[in-house]
């Protein structure tokens, strides 16, 4: 499997194109169309939202129309998206979810001859679910190298971090691809965890 990170001009956030033998996967949409074309070989499976904030959320009608493929998220993302006072976007808003596959809680989707399990971790967002493909985690904004998404957010929450950090610690990845900044190993997250779940217990 060959990905491809690249970082929009929002906020520096990634988009994650995953070439597979039966086609690609997309996780996230805050890069322009134009960028995610030039990386994508072959026909586009699906479209995956790790939450609905505006710097990952931004193109997905664009890539939904012209891959015609579907978007999966957590249901949770018909409140954040519709509200630019919950996504974080002046004047940006989705509230046609016709193209959308809502997933709830956690689960396991079988998508061309592919495996994906999805994992809903609130914490940073009430929308917020992280992906499991060929032991590649897609975390979003719940993990980073070295930190994690913020809980200060609408809808963010300490209690359910920590509840998220504990879920994903048992989650068997081999890399995890954050929502910006570099990739990480599994060790360096198993570290990484360990701290914030000490910090946000006190």
């Amino acid at each position: 499997m060959k990905i491809t990170q690249i970082v929009s001009d929002i906020l520096d956030s990634n988009t994650f194109v995953c070439e597979t033998d039966n086609g690609c996967f997309i996780f996230d949409c805050g890069a322009s169309l134009e960028k995610v074309m030039s990386a994508v070989k072959g026909k586009v499976l699906a479209i995956f939202l790790t939450h609905g904030h505006y710097d990952h959320a931004k193109h997905v009608l664009e890539y939904s129309k012209t891959f015609g493929c579907k978007i999966y998220a957590n249901k949770n993302v018909t409140e954040i998206l519709p509200d630019p006072a919950k996504n974080y976007g002046e004047n940006f808003a989705i509230n046609d979810f016709s193209d959308f596959v809502l997933l709830d809680g956690d689960g396991q989707l079988s998508i061309g001859g592919q495996k994906i399990e999805y994992f809903y971790c609130p914490g940073h967002s009430k929308c917020c679910c992280c992906y499991l493909l060929n032991n590649h985690l897609f975390a979003g904004d719940v993990l980073f190298f070295q930190g994690i998404g913020r809980t200060d957010l609408y809808g963010g929450s300490k209690l359910e971090m920590l509840s998220s950090l504990k879920k994903l610690e048992n989650v068997d990845f081999e890399i995890a691809h954050s929502g910006h900044d570099r990739d990480s190993t599994r060790l360096e997250q198993n570290k990484n965890i360990k701290v914030f779940e000490r910090f946000l217990s006190r």
